[in-house]
């Protein structure tokens, strides 16, 4: 880019740099209320917000409409346990790319099997297995970016010379936006495999059902 370009991509790089993921030992241990749960996302992710000052991390409502969908097994006596922070993060994350169906698609068999005390595989462990190599990923979209940066400059070499600092920008941007929309739709794509087959087991199952009460 022609204009502050080494300050741009370096704001960029520091960005990805600051990414972090809330660590199950940062998670309190006891069952927390709904303000202290907000509290809670808001001190974690706030760096991830947009609009520092106005956008909210988490609020009362969110966190009420995930449980009406679905997406959050419903509170014990108005606490919230750690189970439930590490699925309010996962949701949170999720949230900026999918459809609350397709959310719950993803979350129903992870909040079904592994939701509380019910086998030695937690969800915990579920959660430190996605985020384990957090770093490593970071570094690798730190290159691709660079890469891309550097294909953008090198467009628009016959635009007019005051607007060739918006066209390379724009070129940044629409590379930047291709790659997200394809792993979006890869995405979507896997997920509405996961809920066809669902869907078909559902069938079998009613089925079955069926068959064992016509005896």
């Amino acid at each position: 880019m022609t204009i502050n370009s080494g300050d741009m991509l370096s704001n960029i790089l520091e960005s990805l740099d600051r990414i972090e993921y809330v660590k199950p030992g940062e998670i309190p241990n006891i069952a927390l209320y709904m303000d202290q749960v907000t509290t809670f996302m808001d001190t974690k992710l706030r760096s991830a917000v947009r609009n520092l000052e106005d956008d909210k991390v988490l609020t009362k409502t969110m966190i009420n409409n995930y449980a009406k969908n679905d997406l959050l097994p419903p509170p014990e006596k108005k606490k919230y346990s750690k189970d439930h922070i590490l699925l309010l993060i996962f949701i949170y994350y999720y949230k900026g790319i999918l459809s609350i169906s397709d959310i719950q698609i993803l979350l129903e068999p992870i909040t079904k099997k592994f939701f509380g005390d019910k086998t030695d595989f937690s969800l915990e462990d579920i959660y430190n297995e996605v985020f384990r190599l957090e770093k490593d990923q970071v570094e690798r979209m730190k290159e691709d970016v660079k890469d891309k940066y550097k294909l953008a400059e090198s467009t628009f070499g016959e635009a007019p010379k005051e607007d060739l600092d918006f066209l390379q920008t724009f070129s940044f941007i629409c590379l930047l936006s291709l790659d997200v929309y394809v792993k979006k739709m890869i995405i979507e794509n896997l997920v509405d495999e996961m809920r066809s087959k669902r869907e078909t087991e559902k069938g079998k199952n009613h089925k079955e059902e069926s068959k064992q009460e016509a005896k």
